[in-house]
């Protein structure tokens, strides 16, 4: 038995899902503007940025933006011609590689994160209560905790397998169909 949005939570997905695409949007626009890097190109350059030495193994970023093997080894092949990264082979592990930051990536992204702090307080957080940015960030990290461990993937997994709901885990909210 399908459980469908009560009205007040189906007013409250689609205006996040139109707030999300927007936003998104504009802060896409707004990098590309304003740098010559892309929103994805910044996603990996702050994962770099954020590590002592600026370096990350291949699959350890892949799996930090949640992207699949293929993109991130595509994605770190173009920014690797731009000489924004290089990559180096793992000493302790002939199969893997780390991803590292050059200066010219180091650069890219100091020049870029000024002004996309800007556009990110000006379209979100001036807005906002303090209360509210609490809320914000206490709701985000419920759902990605709920995201984050695997057993909602497997339930979605099984529906679109059989096309049907069967026994959905009391976690993920749900009760025999």
């Amino acid at each position: 038995m399908t459980r469908w949005l009560e009205a007040e939570q189906q007013r409250a997905w689609r205006a996040y899902v139109r707030m999300q695409g927007e936003l998104n949007a504009h802060l896409s626009r707004q990098m590309s503007v304003d740098s010559d890097i892309s929103m994805a190109d910044f996603a990996v350059l702050v994962q770099l940025t954020d590590t002592s030495d600026g370096r990350v193994r291949v699959l350890e970023l892949a799996r930090l933006l949640h992207w699949e093997k293929s993109r991130i080894s595509h994605h770190v092949a173009r920014m690797e011609k731009r000489g924004l990264v290089r990559r180096e082979n793992c000493g302790s592990d002939g199969r893997g590689s780390f991803v590292v930051l050059t200066n010219l990536g180091r650069t890219a992204i100091e020049d870029a994160a000024p002004s996309h702090a800007e556009i990110v307080r000006a379209l979100v957080f001036d807005q906002l209560s303090e209360d509210e940015v609490e809320s914000l960030r206490e709701i985000s990290e419920k759902i990605f905790a709920r995201l984050s461990t695997g057993e909602c993937a497997a339930v979605i997994a099984r529906c679109d397998a059989d096309d049907a709901m069967e026994v959905v885990p009391e976690e993920c909210g749900g009760a025999e169909a």
